[in-house]
């Protein structure tokens, strides 16, 4: 039995935990629920919660978050450019259902269906429903965002035999993005990392680092519990200034930021910089066992090459410091390459129910998938190391 709830404290957290196997703070139950609870994410931001409920005899077999929105914020998966041909035509194009992590651009299962005592339901099982949903309740389309490549019909099992797998409806679409990750390769320090380098590059690098502290600049990690009230103040200042600056509202409020600093503190990194003792830029990471996210940054002034130090340098740092394997900056950016972060492919799949853009949606879509490919390897021959891995 399918249902949908409008509220995440809806879902049990035994049920929770029982379903989500990831060690990824950007997917536990205090993040989702802090969006919510502190109505960053709410119907008057234009982002209802709808998620859907899997049961089976009473018992909770899969959960996925999923929003109804009546705009395109905060997605990263941009469609602007579809509703607004939808708006041409005088054909309405919200609302959207939408599964994502608000805000969080952020590859991750958006189905969380761990449940051994009985069979795992994969994601490409459930889009049917989705869509039949979705004609049933005038919604006009639905958008999973950033989740793992949905696998053909088919599989190989260990002993040879082919294995049935759910089918990709055909309209259906898929699309790419491409985000750069940093991989820990076994180093021992920074300069391990920098000597992958070409000599052009390396030295590069070292200049931006040394410019730092020839500005007079200071940094320091925090992590957990040495985060104080004074700090979360300072980084909601500069997270603040970050839209701002562009003209916009943010998308989380103070409210937020104060839950996850003290449900997630075992999870969080923050890094200050400061000149002449005054606090002037700040970066926050969220971290696991295996992986760094970099989420959000803000400064009030500017110092040159400062955002390259903290928002990459010094969580390249911390990755080879902890033993992580990967690290992840958030998404755009193709300053990143040169400094040693891959190109890596992500997916989302798109279904929309007016029939007369179907081929047209189709036909954007497959056309971005091979853009998005092409521009993946072309990324990978400007990275700095000296053997293209």
């Amino acid at each position: 039995m399918i249902t949908f709830i409008d509220s995440f404290e809806q879902v049990p957290v035994s049920d929770w935990h029982r379903l989500n196997t990831s060690t990824c703070p950007l997917v536990s139950y205090v993040f989702f629920k802090a969006l919510e609870a502190s109505q960053s994410v709410s119907t008057a931001r234009g982002w209802q919660p709808h998620h859907m409920v899997i049961e089976n005899d009473g018992v909770i077999d899969g959960i996925m978050p999923l929003y109804l929105k009546q705009h395109s914020w905060g997605e990263y998966v941009f469609d602007w450019d579809w509703a607004r041909a939808f708006e041409d035509n005088n054909i309405a194009y919200y609302p959207k259902l939408v599964g994502t992590i608000p805000f969080t651009p952020l590859t991750s299962h958006k189905l969380f269906a761990n449940n051994p005592s009985s069979t795992k339901l994969s994601l490409a099982e459930l889009l049917p429903s989705l869509i039949s949903h979705c004609q049933q309740h005038e919604i006009n389309s639905w958008h999973i965002l950033f989740c793992p490549e949905i696998e053909s019909d088919s599989k190989q099992t260990e002993n040879g035999q082919s294995v049935s797998m759910a089918k990709l409806p055909e309209d259906v679409y898929q699309r790419h993005t491409v985000q750069f990750h940093w991989f820990n390769r076994g180093y021992a320090c920074f300069d391990d990392f920098l000597a992958t380098f070409t000599s052009r590059k390396r030295k590069n690098t070292r200049k931006e680092r040394a410019s730092i502290k020839q500005q007079g600049i200071t940094i320091r990690q925090l992590q957990g519990q040495d985060i104080t009230a004074q700090d979360v103040d300072f980084f909601y200042l500069t997270y603040q200034l970050t839209y701002l600056k562009k003209g916009h509202q943010p998308h989380l409020n103070f409210d937020f930021f104060r839950q996850i600093f003290k449900n997630l503190a075992d999870n969080i990194l923050l890094i200050i910089a400061s000149h002449e003792d005054n606090d002037v830029a700040c970066a926050l990471f969220f971290y696991d066992d295996t992986h760094l996210y970099g989420r959000y940054w803000g400064c009030q002034e500017s110092f040159k090459n400062l955002h390259f130090e903290l928002c990459y340098y010094q969580g390249i740092a911390f990755c080879i410091e902890q033993n992580l394997q990967c690290f992840n900056p958030g998404t755009q950016g193709e300053h990143k390459i040169q400094r040693g972060f891959e190109p890596i492919l992500t997916h989302s799949y798109h279904w929309v129910k007016d029939a007369a853009f179907k081929d047209a949606i189709r036909e954007f879509c497959q056309r971005e998938c091979e853009h998005m490919q092409s521009y993946q390897q072309q990324c990978r021959q400007a990275l700095p190391f000296k053997v293209v891995v």
